[in-house]
């Protein structure tokens, strides 16, 4: 069996603002006109990023999600080349920071975490030499 991953399809209970979020703060290009639909699209790269109203995703599998809030279970990753002129520009758009942007030499990154209007954890980083040990 063959497989190609196309698509991260995020789940949301508040579409609306998260739409926004995406389209408006983080500048990602929609694929189509869908801010007042259950579903949307952006050009991101090679994977396409996505969204999906979770109760309507709920009605599909015929269960509500069992996810705890609060709780993360993913996290979105976004390159940028500069950790602290994104940290900066998300501050200018209102965007409170969960975690300022930090050296991680060990993982080879320089980082900072914030989160969208359904609480999911999204962290740009840009690359910095990684230390050994």
């Amino acid at each position: 069996m063959d497989m190609k991953w196309t698509h991260v399809r995020l789940l949301v209970d508040n579409y609306p603002a998260c739409y926004a979020f995406y389209r408006d703060v983080l500048n990602f290009k929609p694929r189509f006109d869908a801010e007042n639909s259950a579903y949307a699209e952006f050009e991101t790269g090679e994977i396409t990023f996505s969204l999906y109203r979770r109760d309507m995703m709920d009605a599909a599998i015929g269960a509500p999600h069992q996810a705890a809030r609060g709780e993360d279970r993913v996290l979105l990753w976004l390159a940028v080349e500069n950790v602290d002129q994104a940290a900066e520009a998300l501050k200018a758009k209102g965007i409170s920071l969960a975690a300022p942007p930090t050296d991680r030499p060990q993982w080879g990154l320089r980082t900072a975490h914030f989160r969208d209007p359904d609480g999911n954890l999204i962290e740009i980083g840009h690359d910095i030499p990684m230390s050994e040990g």
